[in-house]
């Protein structure tokens, strides 16, 4: 890669450590992930997957080394961090859909309050990523009539309304009937075929092995692999991750 892109990364993290007291749940944490990688983060419970992705968008503050996210500094207390996160789209373990609000509000609210856009504007967007995935019939339903699959998407759909320029995914399935997975990942699966930057804590390997072009695998709140996906299901260098891997791919 030529050295110009190199410099750009979308997202580069730079020696992150973070403590909560005096315990230290990331340590000298580096990575950089380009614009249109998908980088899937994984490793054993505990290991720091989700803390370190939620600092990526300062959702978790961090006490040394700094994130830059499209030139932009995570760490800098100057650094307008609402605004900032209106450009990364953030999906969590548990949906986080307003349980009052129709699946339409709730695609149309931040887009609304954070980018000034107006209602007609943000349901037209909102729609439109309803219908990306597959769910344009339940616009008018609230997240309690929804499976879990479904209120996954919704808030897919939510993340992607906002234009970001990166998307998160939190362990995005882990909640989820193992029969609704897969109507997640194939989602998910789409985006990264048109080319979104994804940085994505998962445990499914299937979707690592398909779309990631590389993996992070971490344990005791550090990076032990940055490699590519061939190298990491192929000749996985760590006997920690070759123990993890064995594990859950014999599950």
């Amino acid at each position: 890669m030529a050295n110009n892109s190199e410099n750009k990364a979308m997202i580069d993290i730079q020696n992150v450590s973070k403590w909560y007291g005096d315990f230290q749940v990331l340590t000298d944490c580096t990575a950089a992930i380009h614009k249109g990688e998908v980088v899937v983060v994984c490793g054993p419970s505990g290991s720091g997957k989700s803390t370190l992705i939620k600092c990526v968008n300062g959702l978790e503050p961090f006490q040394q080394g700094d994130v830059i996210v499209n030139g932009i500094s995570v760490g800098n207390p100057k650094t307008d961090l609402p605004k900032l996160r209106s450009h990364v789209g953030m999906v969590f373990q548990h949906f986080e859909l307003f349980p009052h609000l129709s699946i339409t509000d709730n695609l149309t609210v931040a887009q609304i309050k954070v980018l000034g856009r107006s209602k007609a504007e943000a349901v037209k967007k909102g729609l439109a990523y309803l219908d990306r995935v597959g769910l344009a019939e339940q616009a008018n339903k609230y997240p309690a009539e929804l499976s879990g699959g479904q209120q996954q998407r919704v808030a897919i759909a939510r993340a992607l309304s906002m234009d970001p320029i990166v998307m998160l995914f939190d362990e995005p399935t882990s909640a989820l009937d193992p029969e609704m997975v897969n109507e997640v990942l194939d989602v998910m699966v789409s985006l990264a075929k048109d080319g979104m930057t994804m940085m994505c804590v998962t445990h499914e390997m299937g979707f690592a092995r398909q779309v990631a072009n590389r993996v992070i695998f971490m344990d005791q709140g550090r990076i032990m692999e940055n490699c590519s996906k061939d190298e990491f299901f192929g000749t996985t260098r760590g006997e920690r991750a070759q123990q993890f891997l064995s594990k859950i791919l014999n599950h």
